[in-house]
């Protein structure tokens, strides 16, 4: 009797706590004081900007009594987003961007899956070794990533440029064809290692039985990394697609740094650097309106790609 009198306390003790919880009682304080350091900078430094810029974006600046008149922001609608869509220089970045997504996304983790396969296999060797020095590049900023293969670009400082030379060929990482090219070497170069060590951790938590099972029946490396692993981590797979698709359409430090010593890329080279350089000229809204329009895009070919794969992979 005594224990079922326990159990009865202990049961309306917990009916009582969560009706306190879900009326707004002391427990819904706690939680409400933990998520608050979250919500409040999440709030302020993210959710405020977005409604800001999406707020100037529809602004647009006049004059009164002609060009040298007194200037006045007055709401515009969708002027600003007729003349980012009327403008070539914004088409133009964004099919730069485009060729560049569709050619170092695939290298990129392509590449990182075959390092993680690698590093899974029981063949290999000195794996945190190799662990390590695959993602160090990622620990590298990206301005300073940029800076250290522009010197390997550059005609007058790169050894490998002398080293070419001096087998007959005329390497020119900045020239008009290439340029592009080179900017996507660091890139790839940046994040190959972090889109790896994703693919590894998945394939860290894959049961061993399953590869047993597999050397039971015959199977050879080759077929347990094509036909086990790669479809088990799948969605880490799309995962860092769908991260390099966002990277790739905020494409800004690597053509930023380059355009120091190249004259082959300019202010308004991808489109980043296009609303920069607008936001420069001191016209926020129409600087506004272009990040709007990559944020849209973005989502689109990122939430787009993942609905598709997913139903694909029948996730």
């Amino acid at each position: 009797m005594a224990d079922i009198a326990t159990r009865g306390t202990r049961v309306v003790a917990e009916s009582g706590d969560r009706r306190r919880l879900s009326d707004g009682g002391p427990r819904a304080g706690i939680v409400l004081a933990f998520l608050t350091p979250f919500f409040l900078p999440f709030v302020l430094f993210y959710l405020v900007p977005i409604a800001y810029a999406i707020w100037q974006s529809f602004l647009v600046v006049r004059r009164t009594g002609g060009q040298y008149g007194t200037s006045y922001t007055t709401f515009g609608g969708f002027e600003q987003y007729a003349e980012v869509f009327q403008n070539g220089e914004f088409w133009a970045s964004i099919g730069r961007i485009a060729l560049f997504g569709i050619v170092q996304v695939p290298v990129m983790l392509v590449v990182a899956l075959i390092m993680a396969l690698l590093l899974d296999t029981p063949l290999l060797k000195l794996k945190s070794f190799f662990r390590v020095a695959a993602f160090m590049p990622y620990a590298v900023p990206g301005v300073i990533a940029a800076i250290m293969w522009s010197f390997l670009y550059s005609p007058q400082l790169s050894p490998v440029v002398d080293l070419l030379k001096g087998l007959g060929l005329e390497p020119d990482f900045l020239g008009p064809g290439a340029v592009l090219w080179s900017a996507a070497n660091v890139s790839t170069w940046l994040w190959t290692g972090y889109n790896m060590l994703i693919m590894f951790s998945a394939l860290q938590a894959i049961p061993g039985e399953l590869y047993e099972a597999a050397k039971l029946d015959g199977a050879s490396n080759w077929a347990i990394a094509w036909r086990i692993k790669v479809p088990i981590i799948a969605p880490s797979i799309i995962l860092t697609t769908v991260f390099s698709i966002i990277g790739t359409l905020q494409l800004y430090a690597e053509p930023a740094v380059l355009r120091q010593i190249s004259s082959n890329i300019s202010s308004t080279y991808t489109p980043n650097m296009l609303a920069y350089a607008v936001a420069s000229g001191n016209n926020y809204q129409q600087a506004a309106a272009i990040s709007v329009v990559i944020a849209v895009i973005t989502f689109v070919l990122s939430f787009g790609f993942m609905r598709l794969t997913s139903k694909r992979a029948g996730l």
